[in-house]
This record gives C-alpha cells, sequence and structure tokens, in this order.
C-alpha cells in the first residue's frame, strides 16, 4: 500500500507539470544564449530559422560552447547570436528577410564564416556540419583546450579524460579514479572526494545495486579499457538526488552510436592479471545495437600483516599479537547488450541489459598469540580461513525521450530494475597450538539488494537566456540479507548450530518518492545562475525474521528539503569564477545495515547497524580557473559540516576482541583546497597535476566516556602526470599519486603512493585511421613492496597495525578494432536513471582490520 501511494504521488505530480508544451535544454548542457550586443527587444523579428552543427575537422567530434554570430550583408554588423550546445548544435530562430552570413569562432580554432544564407519568409536552412579549423598558434599557446587534454574543466562538472592515458590498459576503474583530482582511492578500492566517502558512483549517468552494495567491488569489475572519461560533480543541482553528499562521480564508457558496423578487441597480460575483451556496434538506419564482453582475472596478489593490540581493564591488560599470510585470486566479468531506436524525428527509445558477475577467494594463515595480563604468553591459536566474495547483478533499462520543434525543449520517461546477489562466506580451521585440527567454524551471509525506479523530467526553455526543469522520481528498493553460523569439533565432525550466535534474516524496504524545479538564467555580462530545491519523502519499512526482545525495528518516514544554488562568472582572458551552496542527505547502504556479524578474524569482528539514519551535509564551494600562456589552472576552496555523520564505534570485550559497527553520532568538519593544473612543453609534451588538502574534525558525540572520540588534523594528497607524443604513432605516459597520513574517528592511518610508467604503438591503416595499438606498462617496479600502518586508540583499546603490500607489476597490453563506423547519422543524446542516494562502501573499515580474516 505504500507503494502505491508513493507511486501516485510520483504520477500525479509529474504528469501534472508535463501538461504544459514540454521545452528546454537536455540535461548538463547550457542553454543558448544571445550574444550580448546582438539581437534586441528593437532588432526586427520573423519566422526564418538556421540550424547546423559544429565539429572539429581533425577529429570530427562536437564543438560545444562556440560563439555563432549573424551578420547582416548589407550592414556588416552582428544582428543575432546565440552558442552551440554539448553536441555542438545551434539554432537562430524568429529571423527577419535578408541575406546574411555565419561567423562562428571558439578559443583553440580558427574563425570561419558560411557562405551567402538567404532568408524569406518561413525559411528553414539546416548549413549542416561546420568543420572548424584548429589554430596552431592558439593551440601552441593554450595546449589545454585545443589539444586532446586528459583532464577539462566544463560548466557543472570536472572532467578526466582516461581514454587519453595509456598507462590505465590493463587495469581496473579503482586505478583510474587515482589520477582524477579531487579524489582518493584506499588499497581496498574506496573512494573519496575532498575527504568523503559519501560519494554516489554511476555509471553512463545510471546507478547499479553493485554500486549500492560495494563501491569497491565495483570499480573491480569495471575494465580501465572501456572507460572513457570520469567527471567529478561537487554541486549537483536540484534535478539530481539529494544522496551523495559529498558529490557524484560519473564514469563514462566508451560507446559507438554512429552508422555501420565496428567489432573492438582488447587484449592484455602481466604479471597479477590478465585481461580480454570483445565489444561490437552495429547500427544501420533508425536501429542501433552493442553488445560486448569482458573478462578479467587477478592472481599472484600476496600479502603479509602485523596487528598488536591491547585491550585495559581495571583489573589486567589483555594483549593479543597476530601474523596473517594471505593470498588473493578474484575473477571478474561484464556482459552488456544494447539497443536504441528512433521512433520518429523527435522520439527515441533506448533499452540495455548488463549482467556483471565477480568471484573472490582468498586463502589466509592467521597466527595468534595472547598474553592476557604479563609477558608470558598463555594462549597460541593458528587460524587457516577461506573466504569467498561472489557476487552478480542484472541492470535492465528501458527510456524513453521525445523532443518537441521548440529548441531543447525534452520530455523523458526513464525506468530500471536493478538487482545484485551476493554471497560472503568464509569457513576456517583451527589448530589450537599444534599441527592437529581441533575445530571448525563457518559463517554463510547471502543477500540481495534490489531496485525499481521510475522517473519523468520535463524541460522548457524559456526565452533565450532562462530555462526551468521540473520532474518526479520514485525509487522502491528491497534489501534482504540471511546470515547463519555453524561450528564442529575436531577435522570431521558435523556442522552444528553456533550456541552465541543464532541464524537470522533482515528484511528492509526502502521506498523514496521526490520531486524538483530548477531554474536557470545566463545574463549577458555573462553571469549564470542555476538555482533550485528538491523534496524527497522516504518511507522504511524493516524487520528481523526471528524476532527477540528489543529487536524490533521501527524507522519513522521522514521529509527532507534540499536546496541548491550555482553562480558563475566568465571574466576575461579565459578566466572563470563560481561559487556553489548546495544541503545533500545520505541514506546507508546494505554495507552499513547488514547485521551479520562477520568474525573471520575472531579477534577483530565487524557488524551493521540496521537502525542508522540518514545524514545531512551542507557544501559550500568558490572555484576559478585561468590560463597563463601555455598553462591551465583550477583553483578551488570548500567547506563541508555533516551533521548525524555514520561513523565506525569500536569497542572491546573482556577476552580482548575488538567489534567493530556503526552509529548516527558523528559531527564532521572538513575545510580545504584544490589546485590543479596542466602546462604544454615544446606542443608535444604536456605535464599536469594537483595538490588536494583540507583539514579535518570529525567527533562522535557519544554519552558513553569509553566510547567518546574526536580527531583532526591535515589530509595531502597529490598526483603527477605526464604525456609525450613522439613520431610513427609512439607515445610514452607516466603517472604518480600519493596521499599522505589520513585522519579517522579514532586514529590515524600512514600515507601511500602509486606510480606508472607506459610506452605505446598506434597502428594506422592506409588512410590514416589508427586500427589498433601495442602497450606495455610497469607500476610500483622499483620495490617490491610497501608498508602501510593504522594506529587507533581509546579509553579501552590500542591497536596498532602493519600491512605490506606488495603490487609490482607489468603489463602489456593489445587492442585491434574490426569494421568502420561512418558519421552519416549523428544521434541524439540518451537519456537514464540516476539514482543518486545511498551511501556507499562502508562495510568494512579501512586499514587492517578488514584484510586480516
Amino acid at each position: 500500500m505504500k507503494n502505491l501511494i508513493l507511486f501516485s504521488i510520483i504520477c500525479c505530480s509529474s504528469f501534472a507539470f508535463a501538461q504544459q508544451p514540454p521545452s528546454g535544454p537536455p540535461q548538463g548542457t547550457r542553454p543558448a544564449t544571445g550574444i550580448p550586443g546582438t539581437a534586441t527587444s528593437e532588432t526586427p523579428r520573423g519566422n526564418g530559422k538556421i540550424t547546423g552543427v559544429l565539429t572539429d575537422s581533425t577529429t570530427n567530434k562536437p564543438v560545444e560552447f562556440a560563439t555563432i554570430a549573424l551578420i547582416s550583408v548589407q550592414t556588416g554588423k552582428p544582428v543575432d547570436g546565440t552558442t552551440s550546445d554539448e553536441k555542438g548544435k545551434f539554432a537562430l530562430t524568429k529571423l527577419a528577410p535578408g541575406e546574411y552570413r555565419l561567423q562562428v569562432s571558439f578559443l583553440g580554432y580558427q574563425n570561419k564564416e558560411t557562405r551567402l544564407l538567404k532568408i524569406e519568409r518561413g525559411t528553414d536552412i539546416n548549413v549542416g556540419n561546420v568543420a572548424l579549423s584548429p589554430d596552431v598558434k592558439t593551440l601552441q599557446e593554450v595546449n589545454v583546450v585545443g589539444q586532446a587534454q586528459m583532464i577539462e574543466e566544463k560548466v557543472d562538472r570536472l572532467v578526466y579524460n582516461a581514454d587519453k592515458d595509456v598507462t590505465n590498459k590493463g587495469g581496473d576503474a579503482a586505478e583510474v579514479m587515482r589520477k582524477v583530482p579531487m579524489l582518493s582511492v584506499d588499497l581496498d578500492g574506496n573512494v573519496s572526494l575532498r575527504g568523503s566517502t559519501n560519494v554516489r558512483v554511476l555509471i553512463n549517468n545510471k546507478p547499479s545495486t553493485i554500486v549500492a552494495a560495494s563501491v569497491a567491488d565495483a570499480l573491480k569489475q569495471i575494465p580501465a579499457d572501456m572507460i572513457k572519461s570520469v567527471e567529478v560533480i561537487t554541486s549537483p543541482s536540484a534535478k539530481y538526488d539529494a544522496e551523495g553528499s559529498a558529490g557524484i562521480i560519473n564514469i563514462i564508457t566508451k560507446k559507438n552510436t554512429l552508422q555501420g558496423l565496428t567489432l573492438n578487441v582488447d587484449a592484455g597480460v602481466g604479471n597479477r592479471g590478465s585481461n580480454l575483451g570483445l565489444n561490437g556496434n552495429y547500427r544501420a538506419g533508425k536501429v542501433g545495437f552493442s553488445l560486448g564482453g569482458f573478462g578479467r582475472a587477478n592472481y599472484n596478489m600476496i600479502g603479509k600483516s602485523e596487528n598488536i593490540q591491547r585491550s585495559f581493564f581495571e583489573t589486567a591488560t589483555v594483549e593479543t599479537r597476530q601474523m596473517a599470510d594471505s593470498k588473493n585470486q578474484f575473477l571478474f566479468g561484464n556482459y552488456q547488450l544494447g539497443f536504441d531506436y528512433d521512433i520518429a524525428k523527435n522520439q527515441s527509445l533506448t533499452a540495455s541489459l548488463r549482467y556483471g558477475a565477480q568471484n573472490g577467494k582468498t586463502s589466509q594463515n592467521l597466527a595468534t598469540v595472547l598474553f592476557p595480563g604479563g609477558l608470558v604468553p598463555s594462549e597460541t591459536s593458528r587460524r587457516d580461513v577461506d573466504i569467498k566474495n561472489l557476487s552478480g547483478t542484472v541492470d535492465l533499462n528501458v527510456d524513453y525521450t521525445r523532443t518537441f520543434k521548440k529548441p531543447q525543449q525534452e520530455l523523458s520517461i526513464l525506468t530500471q530494475f536493478s538487482r545484485n546477489n551476493r554471497t560472503n562466506d568464509f569457513e576456517a580451521e583451527l589448530f589450537g597450538n599444534s599441527t592437529i585440527i581441533t575445530g571448525r567454524d563457518r559463517n554463510d551471509n547471502l543477500s540481495y539488494n534490489q531496485e525499481s525506479t521510475i522517473q519523468i523530467d520535463y524541460q522548457t526553455p524559456i526565452k533565450t537566456n532562462q530555462q526551468l526543469e521540473f520532474g518526479g522520481k520514485g525509487i522502491f528498493r528491497q534489501v534482504d540479507s540471511d546470515y547463519k553460523y555453524f561450528v564442529s569439533t575436531g577435522p570431521d565432525g558435523e556442522y552444528g548450530q553456533d550456541p552465541l550466535r543464532p541464524n537470522n534474516g533482515l528484511d528492509y524496504n526502502q521506498n523514496v518518492a521526490g520531486g524538483y524545479v530548477s531554474y536557470t538564467y545566463t545574463s549577458k555580462s555573462k553571469y549564470t545562475i542555476k538555482a533550485g530545491t528538491r523534496y524527497e519523502y522516504t518511507v522504511i519499512d524493516a524487520n528481523f525474521r526471528s524476532e527477540t526482545p528489543g529487536q524490533t525495528i521501527d524507522i519513522p518516514s521522514y521529509g527532507n528539503l534540499v536546496p541548491s544554488i550555482n553562480i558563475s562568472k566568465a571574466l576575461k582572458g579565459g578566466k572563470t569564477v563560481k561559487i556553489a551552496y548546495n544541503r545533500r542527505l545520505q541514506r546507508p547502504g546494505i554495507q552499513f545495515l547488514n547485521p551479520n556479524v562477520n568474525a573471520s578474524n575472531p579477534q577483530n569482528i565487524t557488524f551493521g547497524n540496521p537502525y542508522l539514519e540518514p545524514e545531512l551535509t551542507d557544501n559550500v564551494e568558490l572555484s576559478s580557473s585561468v590560463y597563463i600562456k601555455k598553462t591551465y589552472l583550477n583553483f578551488s576552496l570548500f567547506a563541508r559540516r555533516t551533521d548525524n555523520s555514520i561513523e565506525s564505534v569500536r569497542s572491546t570485550t573482556q577476552e580482548g576482541v575488538i567489534t567493530t559497527t556503526y552509529q548516527n553520532i558523528g559531527h564532521k568538519e572538513n575545510y580545504g583546497a584544490n589546485v590543479f593544473g596542466n602546462i604544454s612543453l615544446f606542443s608535444k609534451w604536456q605535464l599536469g597535476g594537483g595538490v588536494d588538502t583540507y583539514y579535518s574534525y570529525i567527533t562522535n558525540n557519544s554519552p558513553t566516556p569509553s566510547l567518546n572520540a574526536s580527531n583532526s588534523g591535515w589530509v595531502v594528497t597529490g598526483r603527477l602526470f605526464t604525456n609525450l607524443t613522439l613520431k610513427n604513432g609512439w607515445g610514452v605516459q607516466g603517472f604518480g599519486f600519493m596521499q599522505g597520513r589520513s585522519v579517522q574517528l579514532q586514529g590515524y592511518q600512514s600515507g601511500f603512493g602509486f606510480y606508472t610508467l607506459g610506452i605505446k604503438k598506434d597502428f594506422k591503416d592506409d588512410k590514416g585511421q589508427t586500427k589498433g595499438s601495442l602497450g606495455l606498462a610497469g607500476e610500483n617496479f622499483l620495490a617490491n613492496r610497501f608498508k602501510m600502518q593504522t594506529q587507533l586508540s581509546s579509553p579501552t583499546f590500542q591497536q596498532s597495525n602493519i600491512n605490506y603490500i606488495y603490487n609490482r607489476g607489468v603489463r602489456l597490453t593489445f587492442s585491434y578494432r574490426i569494421g568502420k563506423m561512418s558519421f552519416d547519422q549523428p544521434q541524439r543524446r540518451r537519456k537514464s536513471v540516476n539514482n543518486d542516494d545511498v551511501k556507499d562502501g562502508g562495510g568494512q573499515p579501512s586499514g587492517e582490520n578488514n584484510r586480516q580474516r
């Protein structure tokens, strides 16, 4: 019944909006604006129209945000103008009869003037593709614009072009993320943005339940070879879901919607991993298909760790020392079928079906020595642990988009079904202080996360410099976790129920209804203001299958109003200044909610908390960018405050066992700055990089003295990349990443670094088109291993953990394209569902607590 009510709210509000004639620019694009000093209210108007598309003459890619002036042949002066959108399209309407020429100009390109265009009453002229030639002199002076740069800044986001970096070949998405400004990725693959892990990760503007279950696992399943770019949106507009308190990361994969047939083959082999990918695209007329598959295997992944922890009691101190050796192997698969159909000139239907699989296995030898109250060990034990981490994800999208006669007006109906099934089990053999098995224990945890989504968006321009957007959305989410515990005695004993941990299950239903309105205004003085608000209402129905007294789950429904405003100003000399404010919220994901007790390491156990509530965050950002001769620089300052923050809480038992769970008792503040830039040397050599630094203050406000904690400190992250283009298709690239000491609620974690160096050779056909490539890359090749240390403390315990990482590697990669695509039929931008609303990747604390099983 609750689902029906929520669905009715969404449909009624959205279809009520849609009664007006829909119009407006596509999501993420800037509305075409008039050129100051041209068309005014006094300019004669008519019903003539000129349209076209701007493209780069060397790459055939669209040229966005270029200036198009309409020049009167009679006076030689501009009488009207506009700018191209993200697809290079432009339109000049309501033109009076007369003779005109179009004059196109944009930084990095030579000015272009078209042939004579004669407008009579009712004339509709399509000039087709207008090719702009790069300005060689300008490219050398401002290389970041003209060359295929790795990092770009757009109106509302920062873009890292991963397909320009040869060192990404054969890796995964986690390795790509480390190269993106403002992002940090720890050794477990957990992503943070400006010091916060509360980010929403989308794939081609779409959510996926695999990301909701674990960001780290999702990144391992996405091959780096298939990533085109990564977009970082630090101040999302009201059109985005309210969740993702730090911002949104959108991974754009490579795809081809042009005319013809192609087949891409990508392969790689290395000392720690191999991969093979096949991706085909076919398009004829109004119909297009794509079919792709990718598989990757990781092996020779070994690790060593040391752990010392002390628990303090009134009468004694219990010390535990552990040594662990581990070996990991993973298999990943990713398969996708896509379909798109142009129903009519102004209507399109797209659909896609994706399946992703993971098969991860870890074997670990764990030795434990207990020192209760003295220096003489009283107990020595050993455990051989086998851990399984298996998952399968299905994503199905069906989307309908309709455009109208007015430029950039659009109505879309988007739907999605997504489900992730996950198995996270372990089995351990216990040896005591001998080589004879004294017992076994096992934990089986089957879970799934399922989402059904419907979204209706409507957008319409108001005049030529204003835009209105509104819509509604419903997300119906079901989470299930079934957990069981078994023990046996001796090497061949039958498993029985663990008397200390009863079996149980969690059923968790979360339904969200939301609506938004957003308004954008661009002035003649080059100010752009985008303001909006979003309201979301959340209903939660959760229960344990085997309830005991005190185990009922009662989380009241709640509503949230989240405003946002973005203001930008374009200055002379290519400078831009932006200021933004937004409020965001963060609902807990399955890894934070799952009550399953993971005791693969019985001295460090973890479990989730199904009683968690959402976090609330306020963000303020000020940024500026500037060109200085051959250098492009971007500076930003930010402040973020989070209340009701979900924080890990550690405590200790009388046996010296440290337990970790999560509570809404945190208050977090981050204040910092980001600086990054590109410089071009000798026109063939690019250097780029940046530094992210912020001050972090965290407190849990716990009323319990033994749990109360606060911490603060500076965190610094830096990255540097270089790209050298040589003759005959050769190229060299290098990359380095460093993260300094990070601040945690109850301690610190030492810093770490990565570096890669690669060389690539492109092979071209008789027409000069690249058909294939061969690359060789090495990573962390100067040292066999590096060390990471985590220090945690509270009034009741101290923990020191050292983890040795062995990741020196080398990869040989190969890529080849079969077939040919043409630009006979440019495609419309495709829209898709975004669910930006769940706190991800929390299940295990970073550091050794989640490696040492």
